[in-house]
Parts: structure tokens; C-alpha cells; sequence
């Protein structure tokens, strides 16, 4: 047996921790071991098959398909213990082509050879088009109705090489990817976060709204406590959404210690705390407030940290952090109770050199530092003529450890991940800082421009700072030089509610191009204002660079 299923059981049989669903409005707390004794019925509906879908075999692929943590958890677990592999379907909103999905989620189950789909709330009306597609499932409800305790579990059901997560990456849905976790790389990383986070299951309370079809949701915030037995209280996205002060009440009300979220997320958060109550909430008990899984703005994290310490939030509780899913979920995590830690370099010599020259006056760049490699993982700098980089030199991270991915799954088949040393190439770029990861930003979104190194971040939130421009909804896009352009340049696209009105947009173009010029030095070739909801997105949220471009071109 894995080392991460005999984690899982031993939590099942011990603990009296558990998760606590239906905020805010029913809320009900199962243990861990009231969840394992579902997941127990429902690997058994599984390995007997039913309504002609055969049974469950070991390293079978199962997809799901569902938004509530109080089912998806002994879902999981049911096919972890019946020893397949859980792939977590991006999810349809309100605006989504049924057609397009249906489609697109057909190509992702012959990638990853799904024998069934497990469909539960809210999307239990999905039925009729996943019959219509001939995709076989099974409700997810209708699995919990075996008798307690019907399945034994085999000590031989899974090997720590076997595959236990098929982790779709946040591309484009025509062109998907899945990341193969095995149970080796979920436990190594699982272990390692443990560390450097500190957790401890006899006072640690997790706190959570994050789509579990996303690898922060899925393994952080319903893996991580299931496994290791710690307390935790989680809503779905759309709960946040409609109420982001949600967030905060329910560490409030249950004392939360551990969170997690993008950057967008703390800077929604902080607006809605700036405008709270005074004395409506407790945020002392808040002690490691995780912020990754996209570019870390350090005004976003201030503005936070101030508007939550009317309310005893401790701006050392920010925990910076590098993850991709290629590693199960985290890289590297800033040390505990240190907060923010922001490395001020020059502008220019990172610019024109490719050097991280610490700096305090003049043009300067900030980045904030994610904290040494998590225990077990390596991680090193690698130029373009594949030397390895020292201390400050900016080059391609790559790493390697326990917790890397042996390849990924995609539509023409199997790919590896690692080379003959067993590195990754992550495609970021950054720098070593005394053992302290930084991250740039991503390699093939750099823009080169009279031989500078510009990173579109930079350009993105001098944009999002223009009046009428809806925050974090700016996109620099590179444009390549050819087809009547000499050089390479870029453009800019921002949302704005005063799209159409032609006056507003024009006024709207020459702040963005002013602030833009202003704090990167150089001028967009076009300035484009979109109406809300026009920009792609990934589905979990990211802005996505290229696809704009993509949507551009196709509109001129």
C-alpha cells in the first residue's frame, strides 16, 4: 500500500477532527472517520458496478464532476481506495456553451481514458448531455447507499508509482493537459507542506472557499486535512463570490488559523474589510494566509494586511509562495509569521543584464520573495545556453524531487516531464536570492523591447490603476515583430464598465498609455477597452495572455 493511503486510513481510524459544509446557511461537520465510512460504500458501489457501467478496476481513470466539498471528498477517497485516479472536470458556469463543453470535456476524457464520471450538485442536470455524448457516470448520491463497511481494503491496492491524480492544467480546453501525479508525489508533497507550514492538527483550524477542480482546492484544502486529519471549514466558490466577506466571517466565527488564496482574492477581500463594521469580526486567530497561484502584487497585500488590522489580523500571517501542479501543489512557501517580504531590485540591470541588483532609489522592480524550496525539492537557474545560473542571475527555474511529475497526459499521448537528471523545466523565469525563490514571470510572455527584458506584470498593473479600468482586469499582450511591425512591441486590453461610450474610452486609452509609459518606459502599440466578462480567463480565474491576443486578432 502507498504511503498516502496508509496515511489516509490511519487518519479514518483516529481522528476526531473533521469538515464542516453548508455555510452560511445549514452547516453540518462530518469526522474524517463518518467521511471514510461513506467513502467505504462508495468504493463498494464502485468495484461492484452498476445500470451497465462496469466495475471500477485498479488504475482505472475516473473524472468528476461536481461542486460540493461534502461529496466530492468521500468521492475521492472512494476511488482512491478502489485504486484509480481522480481527474476534478473543469466546471460550466451560467455562460458557458453547453455544446462547446460537452465537446471539449469528451476530448478530456479519451485523453485521460476515463472509464466513468461521478456527477454530483450542482450539476446533477448535466445528465441528459453527458447521456446524449455516450460518456458513462453515476450520481454521486446514489453511491453512498451500500451497506457500512462493505469493502475491504487491499493492502495491494496502490503502489506509491501508481497514478492517484490526473491534474488538468489551465490552458486552452482545445489543447488540454493533464498532469500525472502518483501517490509517491502527493505524499512527498503533502509531507513537505506540512513542514513548512507548521501544521498542527490539535489546534490548526482551514479555512477555505477554493474550486477544488483547481490544485490549490483540490490537494491543499480537501487532500491536506483529509489525509492528515486536520480541522476544516469549506464553502464553494460561488458562496465567496456573492459575499467575499464571507471569507472572513468564517474565520471569525470558527477561528481559522490556515488560508489560502490568489492574489485577486486578498485584494477583493481587503476592499470588503476597509468597508466592514468595526468590531464585527476576529481576525486574530489568523496565522499563515497563504497568497500564490498567480503573480503576488505587494500593494494588494498591504491594502489587505491594513484593512484587516482593525480586526487583530497580523500582517506576519501573509505567507508568500511558488506552486504549480506539477508538483502536486507547492514549490516553496515563505517562512512562517515573517509576512510579506518584497526584493527591490534594479530596473535596468534586470532589464538590459538579466541580474537582480538589489536597489534603493532610482527605477527599481519589486518581486516578492517566495521562501526557500519546500523540503526535498531542488530547485536551480539555467540560462539560455543551459548553464547553470548563479546567485541574482535570472535564467529558467527548474526543479527536482520527490514531489515532480514523471510526465504529463495529453490528446497525442504521454509526455515527460523531466530530463535525463530528472529537472523541470517550470517555463518560469526568476532568481535565487540566498536560497530564496523569486519569480519574474512566465518565459514565453516576456516582451523584448531595445534589448530589455520587460515583464508583462509590470505593465498590467500600471493599466489596472486607470480610471475605469475594473481591477485586475488588464492584459499586456507581446506582439512578435513581422506583419508590418519592425520590432516587438506589445498591446494592452482592459475591462471597463465605460466600454462603448467612445469619449470615455479615448480618455481611458491615454491614462493607461501615461501610466504605463510612466512606470515601465515604454509605450503600448494599442490600448483596447473590452466590455466586463470579455477577457478569457482560465477556469480558475487567471487572466490568459495568449488567448487575448487570439480574441483580438479575431476582432480586427
Amino acid at each position: 500500500m502507498s504511503r498516502f493511503l496508509a496515511m489516509l486510513l490511519e487518519t479514518a481510524a483516529r481522528s476526531d477532527r473533521g469538515m464542516t459544509t453548508g455555510e452560511p446557511g445549514e452547516p453540518v461537520r462530518r469526522t474524517w472517520p463518518q467521511v471514510h465510512a461513506t467513502a467505504l460504500r462508495m468504493a463498494g458501489a464502485l468495484q461492484a458496478g452498476a445500470d451497465g457501467v462496469p466495475a471500477l478496476r485498479r488504475g482505472g481513470a475516473v473524472a468528476v464532476l461536481a461542486g460540493e466539498p461534502a461529496s466530492i471528498g468521500p468521492a475521492a477517497q472512494a476511488v482512491w481506495l478502489s485504486g484509480g485516479s481522480v481527474t476534478m472536470l473543469h466546471q460550466p458556469t451560467a455562460r458557458t456553451d453547453l455544446v462547446s463543453w460537452a465537446a471539449d470535456t469528451v476530448t478530456v476524457l479519451e485523453m485521460i481514458g476515463a472509464e466513468l464520471v461521478l456527477l454530483g450538485s450542482p450539476f446533477d442536470a448535466l445528465a441528459p448531455v453527458l447521456t446524449e455524448r455516450g460518456i458513462a457516470f453515476r450520481m454521486i448520491d446514489s453511491l453512498a447507499d451500500g451497506e457500512p463497511g462493505a469493502v475491504p481494503v487491499d493492502a495491494e491496492i496502490a503502489a506509491e508509482d501508481d497514478t492517484v491524480l490526473l491534474q488538468l492544467t489551465s490552458g486552452s480546453t482545445a489543447e488540454p493537459k493533464a498532469v500525472r501525479i502518483t501517490h509517491r508525489n502527493l505524499h512527498a508533497n503533502i509531507a513537505a507542506m506540512v513542514e513548512a507550514a507548521q501544521l498542527d492538527i490539535s489546534r490548526d483550524v482551514m479555512v477555505s472557499w477554493l474550486p477544488l477542480f483547481h490544485d490549490m482546492g483540490m490537494v491543499g484544502f480537501l487532500t491536506v486535512p483529509m489525509v492528515t486529519g486536520l480541522e476544516l471549514v469549506t464553502v464553494t466558490p460561488s458562496g465567496f463570490l456573492a459575499r467575499p466577506l464571507l471569507w472572513a466571517q468564517l474565520i471569525s466565527k470558527y477561528r481559522g488559523t490556515v488560508t489560502a488564496a490568489p492574489n485577486f482574492a486578498y485584494a477583493v477581500l481587503g476592499r470588503q474589510l476597509a468597508r466592514a463594521e468595526e468590531g464585527s469580526l476576529d481576525l486574530t486567530s489568523l496565522r499563515f494566509a497563504l497568497n500564490g497561484a498567480e503573480p503576488i502584487d505587494p500593494d494588494a497585500v498591504d491594502a489587505f494586511t491594513a484593512a484587516g488590522a482593525r480586526f487583530g489580523l497580523s500582517p506576519d500571517c501573509v505567507v508568500c509562495a511558488y506552486g504549480m501542479a506539477e508538483t502536486a501543489l507547492g514549490v516553496s512557501f515563505a517562512p512562517c509569521d515573517t509576512g510579506l517580504q518584497v526584493d527591490h531590485i534594479d530596473a535596468e540591470q534586470l532589464e538590459t543584464h538579466r541580474s537582480a541588483v538589489p536597489a534603493s532609489y532610482g527605477p527599481t522592480r519589486r518581486f516578492p520573495k517566495l521562501g526557500p524550496p519546500l523540503p526535498g525539492i531542488e530547485v536551480r537557474v539555467v540560462g539560455d545556453d543551459g548553464a547553470v545560473l548563479g546567485e541574482r542571475e535570472v535564467g529558467v527555474l527548474q526543479l527536482r524531487g520527490e514531489s515532480v511529475t514523471p510526465g504529463y497526459l495529453t490528446v497525442d499521448g504521454p509526455v515527460s516531464t523531466q530530463d535525463a537528471d530528472g529537472w523541470f523545466d517550470t517555463g518560469d523565469e526568476g532568481y535565487l536570492a540566498n536560497g530564496v525563490v523569486v519569480v519574474c514571470g512566465r518565459r514565453k510572455d516576456v516582451i523584448i523591447m531595445g534589448g530589455r527584458n520587460i515583464y508583462p506584470t509590470d505593465i498590467e498593473r500600471a493599466a489596472a490603476e486607470a480610471d475605469g479600468v475594473r481591477a485586475g482586469n488588464a492584459v499586456a499582450v507581446r506582439l512578435a515583430a513581422g506583419e508590418g511591425r519592425h520590432r516587438e512591441s506589445f498591446l494592452v486590453a482592459v475591462e471597463s464598465r465605460r466600454s462603448g461610450d467612445d469619449e470615455a474610452e479615448q480618455l481611458i486609452r491615454k491614462d493607461v498609455t501615461a501610466r504605463v509609459v510612466a512606470a515601465a518606459g515604454v509605450r503600448p502599440a494599442e490600448v483596447v477597452v473590452l466590455a466586463p466578462g470579455s477577457l478569457p480567463k482560465t477556469p480558475s480565474g487567471k487572466l490568459r495572455r495568449a488567448a487575448t491576443g487570439d480574441l483580438l486578432a479575431a476582432r480586427s
